[in-house]
C-alpha cells in the first residue's frame, strides 16, 4: 500500500517505523493463530517465481565495503541483448503494479502507489545491506531471490545479532518466506518439522519449496577480521585476495 517512487507519493517511512504504529500492529497480533490474509487485502490468484538475480559482498584491507546485487528479473530479462556490449537488458518493468491489485511474476501484489507512470522508478526487492557497529562495517550481506530476498537477508541478519549465531549457521539455517499474498508461508525442505507442527495448530499453511535465497555475507570481528560465507544453496564462493 505505501510503497512507490517517493517522487510520486507521499512518503510515510517515519510512520511506517514510528513506535505508535508498531504498537497498533502488535495489537493486532496472536501468537495462538494465524491472521487470514483476507482480513489484510483483496485474495488473487498467484503465478510461480522465478529468480533471476545475482549478489557480491565485498570488503577491503582498508575496511571498505560494498554489497551489490544486480538483476535481469526474469528469464533472460527482456530477451534483448545489447549490440556490441553482449549482454541483456532486464524486464523490471514488471516490478511496477501493471494492474493495481493484479500480482507480478513473483505474486507480489502492488497498488496504486507503484502503478507505472512516465519517468518514474519501479520497485525492487533487491536488499543488499551493510550493517554497522560502532560506526563500522560489521556484516556485508545479501541474496537473489525475487520477493525472497528482503526475508532471507532480514534472517540471516537476525540469526548473527539476535541469535549470535556464526555466519556460517546464520547463512546455511533453513529459512522460510511469507509475502502475504498467496496465504501460505514457503519453507525450505529441511525446516524443523517440530517448528511446522506447532504453526500449524495455529492455523499457518506451509508449502516446502526449494532453496530461499542464496545469501552471501561477511561479519568482521571488532579486531578487523573477516568470516565470509558462501551459500551452500548454490555454486557460491568466498575469495579472498
Amino acid at each position: 500500500k505505501f510503497m512507490g517512487d517517493p517522487d510520486f507519493i507521499e512518503d510515510k517511512t517515519q510512520m511506517l517505523i514510528s513506535e505508535e504504529y508498531l504498537k497498533n500492529r502488535w495489537r493486532n497480533f496472536s501468537f495462538e493463530k494465524a491472521t487470514p490474509s483476507a482480513e489484510v487485502g483483496k485474495i488473487i490468484a498467484q503465478p510461480k517465481e522465478s529468480n533471476e538475480t545475482t549478489h557480491i559482498s565485498i570488503i577491503d584491507k582498508f575496511g571498505n565495503a560494498v554489497a551489490v546485487t544486480t538483476t535481469l528479473n526474469g528469464l533472460y530479462g527482456s530477451k534483448v541483448v545489447v549490440k556490441g556490449g553482449g549482454y541483456f537488458l532486464n524486464n523490471e518493468m514488471d516490478d511496477f503494479s501493471v494492474k493495481p491489485g493484479v500480482p507480478n511474476m513473483f505474486g507480489a501484489v502492488g497498488g496504486e502507489a507503484n502503478k507505472i507512470e512516465p519517468n518514474k522508478r519501479m520497485l525492487s526487492s533487491m536488499t543488499p545491506t551493510i550493517v554497522l557497529k560502532n560506526g563500522k562495517p560489521y556484516i556485508v550481506v545479501g541474496t537473489p531471490g525475487g520477493t525472497t530476498i528482503p526475508t532471507s537477508v532480514y534472517q540471516s541478519i537476525v540469526n548473527v545479532i539476535d541469535f549470535k549465531m556464526t555466519p556460517s549457521s546464520a547463512v546455511n539455517s533453513a529459512k522460510f518466506h511469507h509475502q502475504w499474498l498467496p496465504e501460505v508461508v514457503f519453507v525450505e525442505k529441511n525446516f524443523p518439522e517440530n517448528t511446522l507442527k506447532i504453526l500449524e495448530q495455529k492455523n499457518y499453511k506451509f508449502e516446502k519449496r526449494g532453496g530461499i535465497g542464496r545469501t552471501e555475507m561477511i561479519v568482521i570481528d571488532e579486531k578487523g577480521n573477516a568470516t565470509a560465507v558462501a551459500d551452500s544453496r548454490g555454486d557460491d564462493s568466498v575469495a579472498v585476495e
